[in-house]
């Protein structure tokens, strides 16, 4: 028997007869008991930096940019400190701005700013959402070396501090989220947001998951990050119980490198060989709409080396009960994979001419669907995942009766519980 999450609960499934399950999670290590007091010490003793009550002083602007409500970023748990050391150094309420890094993602509700920050803090200070497609809202950066084009919210840009939560976490193109992502993109414009996700950059061999060195992304958004002035992050890393496991404050470069130290010891994971199958879940917030459960799929795809064999399937069971997504971003993304006759035609037109931010996942998963099928199991509107040319199908029974009628019952499956916190690292490929 195995179990995988879906939505806030989970989805438990055995495998047909014949069928070989092998389960890989990250590794398991002791949950941080006291997370404010880990919090707290992070905060006293920062890397690399001062104190933040030594980095402000009164009538100092203070900008801190925080996480959308896609990201399972503890805020609530590392704002309200933040906000404490503030005050210590004496900064006014009025000059302290919460900026909601939502990147090309929809505006965040009321609710959701709450249910990140509290509705004390919402109440007291201004809460703000990136305005990516605002001009007036951005400040340009200009551009670097490689001709990205960076930019960054204005109200960030003039702080007189700026600050940044954050998760570390595998990242398709990042390498690792977290640190300087959560501003550089986060509370980018949308030109930025577009070259960094176009297919130059996608397709760059350095832009794979788990890797930071030659990668082209996480150069650009560690420049865009200094560019912006960002002084200070307060980060974590979870377990797949969406439990702290580190925690780290300071200069952004210096505390990041640390705790992708240390997420590289609990997410990599090796497995042995390449699978015909693989069950990737995901839960709750990102199975809710396709674009982000679709994550799962692509996570396992873009390893340092596929998971799944070449014709092999990927199994994302999820709801998505926002369908596709609200946003700009995932909106664009539906209308590429619903109108392109084929996955051949969306990768020939996005090299050829480019496309807007959001519209990367319509390539991205191409990609994915050039080599691999990708099953959505248990979606509330299973049309619409046929349309963006997905399968679907309302079980994982029924989703194992079809794979047995095409690819037999002598099958090796890796079931991920958590695709997007394990990061299967292949240790035998296949030259075919």
């Amino acid at each position: 028997m195995f179990q995988v999450p879906f939505g806030k609960s989970e989805l438990t499934f055995e495998l047909p007869a014949g069928w070989r399950g092998t389960i890989v999670e990250s590794k398991v290590v002791p949950p941080i008991e006291d997370v404010p007091a880990a919090v707290a010490e992070a905060l006293s003793t920062p890397t690399n930096s001062p104190p933040l009550r030594d980095l402000a002083g009164p009538g100092d602007r203070v900008c801190i940019v925080f996480t959308d409500i896609t990201r399972a970023s503890p805020d609530h748990l590392l704002v309200p400190p933040v906000l404490d050391e503030l005050a210590a150094a004496g900064v006014r309420d009025e000059d302290i701005t919460l900026l909601c890094g939502i990147g090309m993602h929809r505006p965040s509700t009321s609710e959701e700013k709450i249910a990140k920050l509290g509705r004390a803090i919402v109440d007291r200070y201004q809460v703000i959402d990136n305005e990516p497609q605002n001009p007036g809202a951005l400040v340009d950066l200009g551009t670097t070396e490689s001709r990205i084009p960076l930019s960054v919210n204005k109200v960030a840009y003039e702080a007189d501090l700026l600050i940044a939560t954050g998760i570390v976490e595998p990242h398709q193109y990042a390498g690792y989220s977290g640190g300087r992502k959560t501003l550089a993109v986060g509370a980018a414009g949308e030109a930025m947001i577009a070259y960094t996700h176009g297919p130059a950059m996608v397709d760059h061999p350095g832009t794979r998951l788990g890797r930071i060195d030659g990668n082209p992304f996480h150069e650009a958004v560690t420049e865009a990050a200094r560019r912006a002035g960002l002084r200070f992050i307060i980060n974590v890393v979870l377990d797949d119980q969406k439990q702290v496991v580190c925690v780290r404050a300071g200069q952004p470069e210096a505390a990041f490198a640390q705790l992708v130290d240390f997420a590289k010891t609990i997410y990599e994971v090796p497995v042995p060989q390449q699978y015909d199958v693989a069950v990737a879940g995901v839960g709750s917030p990102k199975d809710a709409n396709l674009y982000q459960a679709s994550r799962a799929a692509s996570y396992l795809f873009f390893a340092p080396a596929p998971v799944v064999k070449p014709g092999g399937v990927l199994i994302v069971p999820a709801p998505c009960e926002e369908g596709a997504g609200d946003g700009v971003g995932e909106q664009r993304f539906l209308k590429a994979m619903q109108e392109a006759p084929n996955v051949q035609t969306i990768l020939d037109d996005a090299r050829k001419y480019g496309y807007p931010p959001g519209q990367q996942r319509a390539f991205v998963m191409a990609k994915v669907l050039e080599e691999n099928e990708v099953i959505i199991v248990g979606a509330e509107d299973p049309d619409l995942i046929r349309s963006a040319k997905f399968l679907s199908e309302p079980t994982m029974d029924d989703a194992f009766r079809a794979l047995s009628q095409r690819l037999g019952n002598d099958l090796d499956v890796l079931i991920v519980p958590h695709a997007l916190l394990t990061l299967p690292i292949v240790q035998h490929v296949v030259q075919g």
